[in-house]
């Protein structure tokens, strides 16, 4: 049945004018930004075929073009619209960090950290640089390792604070298994770099493990 023969509160684009966005499920959001559906399936059908291909939102979001491209209904010109959906809103976050007191919006903090770090199959180390009001000036990735691992340089660390005339900074970094636990190692270079960062005057407000579906922020453990 064709989604024009649904009751008008049921059909999607009707439906987010109605209720907001917040009520439609992901399906149906991803059903009007794919508009149409193929022969036989409706816009809504074949949304949620791809949701369980893709096993969730989350592995449609950053599946790469190849495997996106597979798929009937779809090709070059809708997986270029959603990775440009996808950076919008990494720019929106940005850009609402930077006007607003981070550590007051802990929740956009994370979704942005969530959204760079969670799905890379490799660790990556990255900083939060903040002026004195603790607005974000600039997000980094300053190291890039294997599976389980990143190599860390203060010096880099430090050589992009002053560049960046920071206050202070939060540390991320991604663990691909998803296990959101801290290694020795971690808080060990976590202690090393704030006492480095302590003689120019930097401080470190937190550091963030981004696991799967949870965060570990060294703040809330009282380990900074």
């Amino acid at each position: 049945m064709a989604i024009t023969s649904w009751k008008l509160s049921e059909r999607p684009r009707e439906k987010l004018l109605l209720k907001g966005s917040a009520s439609l499920s992901d399906a149906e959001l991803l059903a009007i930004f794919l508009r149409t559906g193929v022969a036989g399936k409706t816009a809504v059908d074949l949304a949620r075929e791809l949701l369980k291909q893709f096993g969730n939102l989350r592995g449609l979001l950053h599946c790469s073009f190849e495997e996106f491209s597979r798929l009937p209904g779809l090709g070059r010109v809708k997986y270029v619209q959603l990775q440009a959906i996808i950076e919008l809103s990494l720019r929106y976050l940005k850009e609402k960090m930077s006007k607003e007191e981070i550590l007051s919006n802990h929740e956009d903090t994370i979704t942005f950290l969530t959204a760079k770090l969670r799905h890379l199959d490799h660790e990556v180390f990255a900083c939060l640089f903040l002026d004195a009001h603790n607005h974000l000036i600039a997000y980094e990735e300053l190291s890039k390792g294997t599976h389980n691992q990143s190599r860390i340089y203060p010096r880099e660390i430090i050589k992009a604070a002053l560049q960046h005339n920071a206050a202070a900074i939060i540390f991320a970094h991604n663990h691909p298994s998803g296990v959101c636990e801290a290694s020795p190692d971690d808080l060990t270079v976590t202690e090393l770099l704030k006492r480095a960062l302590e003689f120019i005057d930097v401080s470190v407000h937190d550091h963030l493990i981004i696991g799967d579906g949870q965060t570990l922020s060294f703040a809330q453990r009282g380990w900074l």
